[in-house]
């Protein structure tokens, strides 16, 4: 063959060698229990002769990208056996795996659930999870496992103490937290004003706390996200687990519709202390119950669709005179498509309602508040190759907000009918969020989210002068509402106030070897509802109140950076983590506010801001008979409102002094030591061990620091707000669990858990009280606790 033409010749076919070698196919799937079906968060899916991998997602879906050849998969979940095995990849493929789970042995080492361990060369930073095996373990007052309860072990989660609700996410309020119960929006987490939480731990799969590099998915809140995803039933075989407890119950039943298509889960729990208060003359009642249901069918291999729902109510009542009742409930219908073996869908229809409800039979009335929203999401995942992945969606939510309405429920109370003004808004979002590795050793995330609010028209809006609904007088130095000039009838149609915003997020993972990373994230967030409360945890007599006119979104900007470690072959990991908050138009309340049945809100508040920092420390152990944790975390949370700008006002010019002189003051939620250490020792396959231990500075409070007397009262004064706190809260709580020898091998497995809340019987403060001896006729403190040392014993069970 000629010279010039051998040489264009062989450059022709090394162009299609190249090309050929370079040539990528897909592989893809869906990971489950095999006992069940249950579909599996989190699997790794890795890929040795690459270095490379990828998990599955909420919906145990998996899509990865890869050059032609042959490779080995292996898929890791620790619980469940490693599954090992071989592809030749010349073309896209389909491959589903069923993981079986682990048998554990006397003489086996211990793992740790892997959804708890970090992946420190992800960019992701500032999420814990825990396990639901994890939550079961932990002592919680009166037996009853609680997720709530739970995250307060983690760094930078804490609480207004015993019998609070909600939780507090770095220095954040309780309604800054974003609580997703299968993306349904959960508006009060608790039962019995805090004693438990809403969430029935044998009826949850998946449990995920975001402090910060919060995915540009989610929005609304501007501390944390809470995702918390329920099972989706048995598809092989019916199952049924329960317990009985001290004072409350549970049972949950699953199984197959159409055999390892169709599943159901139904799962109640409900209280029954109130039933033996007759026997002590008692006429007090306080209960609760909720339910949890859920249906899943698989269509075809590319379609999938769940219905799924929760129904909670609690009920306190005093002598039938005062009857309070509230609760949520959620309705849930997501579609999952599979447009490719790249591109992977959901689409969500979502209703959510928040009840609160008061009777009053001894001034003769009954009041009804509440939230109720209608969501609609649309979210895809597109897995363009190992290394880049993109996802975006579309979110629209439509609130109703009812702030009350008095109904008399007797003819001769003298009450007259009356409906606060009712508030509707509307919340749109666009997001699209990047997954990239850009070398070997870096990776990052980055994305947008673009959000619109529209508070939309009501019946009756009030307008005040220099559209200030909030004055300043300036020779008493006090704030005081303002007196409406003018209502206008907006209707419904219109939009009276459009708020638009632009939240940029992006983090990122320095790897440094195999054991050691350094991450860093910055998080903008928009928060357009505010819940309004005067107390240092949320009850349910708290109203949820729109932006508009007056109240202006909150707004976040966040920053963190943190160094993390694997520690001896992952047997030990470390976690540290640096951050800094600024928040917007954080709502502060003038002196003297009233926020109960106000159907003029804005004439109360004041819009100011707010700042949290702080170092977080978690240090786990997640090998052996003995695992746990240490969690540290020193951080500071305050804000200020101060004085807005000078006013004309009648040829005078009032300088505002602002709220707290506009210094910065404590905010409820500061809790500069906080340190939460848990264990759990397997001593042998009947009997295991379970602590923690809490320790937390207190809570900033108000104290008179003086006193003076009108007209023969004693009437105390306050200085500047929070400056004094109840004393330093710490307990050590317990528990044992027993599984009796005739579990092997039987369908029925049953265990004991006998459980010691506050071991050492600390009267933890929940309030101090002033008051006058009437012995001595001097001021005295009285400190109100609400549990001392409280054994429980539970029993469980599932067949």
């Amino acid at each position: 063959m000629p010279k010039k033409l051998f040489l264009p010749l062989a450059g022709l076919l090394l162009f299609f060698s190249l090309a050929h070698s370079q040539q990528k196919y897909t592989i893809s799937g869906t990971i489950r229990e095999a006992a069940s079906n249950e579909t599996l968060i989190g699997v790794t899916v890795a890929v040795p002769e690459l270095s490379t991998g990828t998990s599955t997602n909420e919906y145990g879906f998996y899509s990865i990208t890869l050059p032609e050849g042959k490779y080995n998969l292996v898929i890791t979940y620790l619980g469940f056996q490693d599954l090992l095995r071989e592809v030749e990849l010349d073309g896209d493929i389909r491959v589903d795996f069923n993981m079986n789970e682990k048998t554990q042995e006397l003489d086996e080492v211990v793992v740790s659930e892997d959804v708890e361990r970090m992946d420190i060369r992800k960019p992701q930073m500032s999420v814990n999870t825990l396990a639901v095996q994890t939550i079961k373990n932990i002592p919680v007052v009166l037996g009853e496992s609680d997720v709530i309860r739970s995250l307060v072990l983690l760094p930078g989660v804490t609480n207004a103490g015993e019998a609070s609700s909600g939780f507090n996410v770095r220095g954040g309020a309780a309604d800054q937290n974003l609580i997703l119960l299968d993306e349904a929006i959960i508006f009060n987490s608790s039962h019995l004003f805090g004693f438990f939480s809403v969430f029935n731990p044998d009826a949850i799969k998946d449990v995920k706390l975001f402090k910060g590099g919060i995915p540009a998915r989610y929005g609304g809140r501007v501390s944390s996200v809470l995702e918390i995803f329920q099972k989706e039933g048995n598809s092989k075989e019916f199952k049924v687990n329960g317990g009985i407890g001290a004072v409350a119950s549970r049972l949950l039943v699953e199984g197959p519709i159409i055999k390892d298509r169709t599943a159901f889960l139904a799962g109640g729990r409900a209280s029954y202390a109130h039933l033996f208060l007759p026997l002590f003359d008692i006429d007090n009642r306080a209960y609760f119950f909720d339910l949890n249901t859920k249906i899943s069918h698989r269509i075809n291999a590319n379609n999938s669709i769940f219905l799924s729902g929760y129904f909670g109510r609690d009920l306190f009542s005093i002598n039938d005179s005062f009857v309070n009742t509230y609760g949520n409930a959620v309705g849930n219908f997501r579609w999952n498509h599979l447009f490719s073996d790249k591109l992977f869908s959901n689409l969500s229809l979502i209703y959510s309602d928040y009840f609160y409800g008061l009777e009053l039979d001894f001034v003769g009335f009954e009041w009804d508040s509440g939230i109720q929203n209608f969501n609609v999401k649309y979210d895809l995942k597109h897995y363009i190759n190992d290394k880049f992945q993109i996802n975006y969606g579309l979110n629209n939510i439509y609130y109703v907000f009812n702030p009350g309405r008095i109904t008399p429920n007797d003819e001769e109370s003298g009450i007259v009918e009356e409906q606060l003004t009712k508030k509707f808004a509307n919340e749109a979002a666009a997001y699209v969020d990047v997954e990239q590795n850009i070398t070997k050793n870096l990776s990052i995330n980055y994305g947008l989210r673009v959000s619109q609010f529209d508070r939309l028209g009501q019946d009756e809006l009030f307008v005040y002068q220099n559209d200030q609904a909030v004055t300043f007088d300036p020779f008493e130095l006090i704030y005081q509402s303002a007196t409406p000039i003018d209502t206008l009838r907006t209707g419904r149609g219109g939009s009276i106030k459009t708020f638009f915003n632009f939240e940029p997020r992006v983090s990122a993972a320095y790897t440094i070897n195999d054991n050691n990373s350094i991450k860093g994230s910055y998080t903008r967030l928009a928060q357009y509802l505010h819940l309004l409360s005067n107390t240092s945890s949320p009850t349910p007599l708290d109203v949820w109140t729109p932006s508009g006119p007056f109240v202006e979104p909150q707004l976040l900007d966040q920053y963190a950076l943190g160094y993390f470690r694997n520690i001896n072959n992952g047997e030990y990991s470390l976690e540290l983590e640096g951050f800094y908050k600024d928040i917007q138009n954080r709502i502060d309340y003038i002196d003297g506010a009233d926020l109960i049945a106000n159907d003029a809100i804005e004439q109360v508040i004041l819009n100011g801001e707010a700042r949290a920092y702080g170092i977080e420390l978690l240090l786990r152990k997640n090998e052996g008979r003995f695992q746990g944790w240490l969690a540290y975390t020193w951080s500071r949370s305050e804000q200020r409102t101060p004085g807005r700008d000078p006013v004309v006002d009648n040829g005078r010019s009032n300088l505002e002094t602002g709220i707290n002189l506009g210094e910065w003051y404590p905010t409820p939620f500061d809790k500069t030591h906080d340190i939460a250490l848990y264990g759990n020792y397997e001593f042998n396959t009947k009997w295991s061990l379970n602590a923690n231990f809490i320790f937390q500075t207190g809570q900033p409070t108000n104290f008179p620091v003086g006193q003076f007397e009108f007209q023969g009262l004693v009437v105390p004064f306050f200085g500047l707000r929070n400056q004094t706190r109840l004393p330093d809260y710490h307990r050590l709580d317990i528990s044992a669990t027993l599984k009796p020898k005739k579990n092997r091998g039987r369908s029925f497995q049953s265990e004991w858990v006998f459980s010691v809340y506050n071991v050492y019987n600390r009267m933890n403060a929940a309030a101090i009280n002033f008051r006058q001896n009437q012995d001595t006729g001097r001021n005295e403190a009285i400190r109100t606790a609400i549990f001392g040392i409280v054994p429980a014993v539970t029993y469980n069970f599932k067949f």
